[in-house]
């Protein structure tokens, strides 16, 4: 890589960021979006993926757009960017009204604009993109494994996105194209291609890397009861000590009930969902960030994108449904580098607590009958129509596009407007491999870390792999570690 293309980025680095050097591959994904490159990054978690779209807005014209899919993740390095001195603003309907029109006006003044899929389409905001006075140079979709997500985590507005470049560049011919690169930890091949065709990359530098972890550490643990599930928590938090860790349950009554009980057990914790305010949801990240809390019983809302080395160890209460789930929160453990463990605790398929299949089942149920009322719904829609007109008359259109759209039925012709083909039948709903690998990765009885890598498809890199610490390839460590 020639010398004179780091110049300005090592300056950067060391001038807003205060480190010297760069990871592999960060240069590479740097220049690649400088040149104004489509990209397709996979990177394991802890990799610095963030840094590689920050820095290089800081060196460009105009304004970078960040697709995030969480607020708590949006909040958080907006704060790190603002303690750099760095230009950049979250825009979401939590928001007061006058503060969103107070950064509608001042969009030439920021380097990087963090928003939600919807928030991107939504009008005050998308009519400011397109006025000729905004230069824009990207747009970046973080954690982009959300656009290829199915059942209680579909985003329909994430299909849309490979409308926003074509639709630009009629607004405004006159400047150049927005790159537009893809960032994740978690995106098998089948994922890869789908991120590709959807988001429209062109001739795209694709930068793969493997996702295996040389310090984390990984064990399930199966459970015959639920008293028996809760006496394995007991214990592998005695074990930790006072280190620093996250526990994910499934629901929001499972975090409250399970922090409840932590707490009446002499536990300094608490309860994280989606469905708290605000403000709590902040003086928890808060707390725990700070490490005036040594652990959080929380969903999936929690975590991503967060900025905390220390994390020394994760428990899954219960097993996610997605392997690529499973992966990017055990992510969140040992970014230091140091040594940190992974449990999940699962229902024994032989045991008394049926808990784990149930739960399965549950969602199961409530990914078809979401698909069935949204393929209901199709045969009352135009073969051509206007979204934000539908919306109207049908509040769950959106989904009912999204899922013709996958399937290939549907063509989006600019955000708002699209067209279709009539179905003859009603196809079957998506399947997601990813919660087969889940179950399998469960009980399969062969190297943790070895499954995983198949399952992301590094084929070669697996063949005859054996981690050394996870508790398949080290029963003796796990009867030590993790009871």
């Amino acid at each position: 890589m020639p010398e004179a293309d780091l110049k300005p980025i090592q300056a950067a680095l060391q001038q807003y960021w205060g480190y010297s050097e760069l990871r592999s591959p960060q240069a590479e994904v740097m220049i690649a979006l400088l040149q104004r490159r489509d990209a397709l990054v996979v990177l394991p978690t802890g990799a610095g993926k963030s840094l590689c779209f920050q820095l290089p807005a800081v060196l460009q014209r105009g304004l970078t757009l960040v697709v995030s899919p969480l607020l708590a993740l949006m909040e958080n390095q907006i704060t790190e960017l603002r303690q750099r001195g760095l230009a950049a603003a979250a825009y979401h309907s939590e928001l007061p009204s006058s503060q969103r029109r107070q950064i509608l006006s001042h969009l030439r003044d920021y380097r990087l604009l963090y928003l939600s899929p919807e928030s991107l389409f939504s009008s005050p905001l998308w009519q400011r993109l397109c006025s000729a006075e905004v230069e824009l140079n990207g747009l970046i979709v973080d954690e982009a494994h959300c656009l290829v997500q199915w059942g209680d985590r579909f985003r329909p507005a994430y299909r849309r996105l490979g409308t926003v470049r074509p639709a630009l560049r009629q607004c405004k011919p006159q400047q150049p194209p927005l790159a537009i690169a893809a960032f994740t930890a978690t995106a098998d091949p089948h994922a890869q291609r789908t991120l590709i065709e959807v988001l429209g990359l062109e001739q795209p530098v694709q930068i793969i890397h493997s996702p295996y972890r040389a310090n984390l550490y990984l064990a399930v643990r199966s459970v015959w009861s639920r008293g028996y599930r809760r006496h394995c928590l007991q214990q592998f938090l005695k074990q930790q000590g006072r280190t620093c860790g996250l526990i994910y349950a499934r629901t929001r009554h499972d975090c409250e009930t399970l922090a409840t009980w932590l707490q009446e057990q002499g536990h300094r914790s608490s309860a994280y969902h989606g469905g708290l305010p605000a403000v709590q949801r902040r003086q928890i990240e808060s707390d725990w960030l700070q490490d005036k809390l040594p652990f959080v019983v929380c969903t999936n809302a929690f975590g991503m994108g967060v900025n905390k080395p220390n994390v020394r160890w994760i428990c899954h209460y219960q097993p996610p449904l997605q392997l690529s789930e499973y992966l990017q929160e055990v992510g969140r453990a040992g970014r230091d580098g140091q040594p940190a463990q992974a449990l999940v605790l699962v229902s024994d398929r032989w045991g008394l607590d049926r808990e784990d299949q149930q739960r399965w089942y549950f969602f199961q149920r409530q990914s078809q009958d979401t698909y069935n009322r949204a393929m209901a719904l199709q045969a009352q829609l135009p073969l051509r129509g206007n979204l934000q007109q539908l919306r109207q008359h049908f509040p769950e259109v959106e989904l009912t596009l999204a899922l013709l759209h996958q399937q290939g039925a549907l063509r989006w012709q600019d955000p708002f407007h699209y067209c279709r083909q009539p179905l003859a039948q009603v196809p079957p709903p998506p399947k997601d491999p990813q919660e087969q690998l889940m179950q399998e990765f469960l009980y399969q009885r062969g190297c943790r870390w070895q499954f995983l890598l198949q399952a992301f498809g590094f084929a070669t890199e697996a063949r005859g792999f054996h981690c050394g610490h996870c508790d398949r390839c080290r029963p003796a460590h796990r009867s030590r570690k993790t009871l």
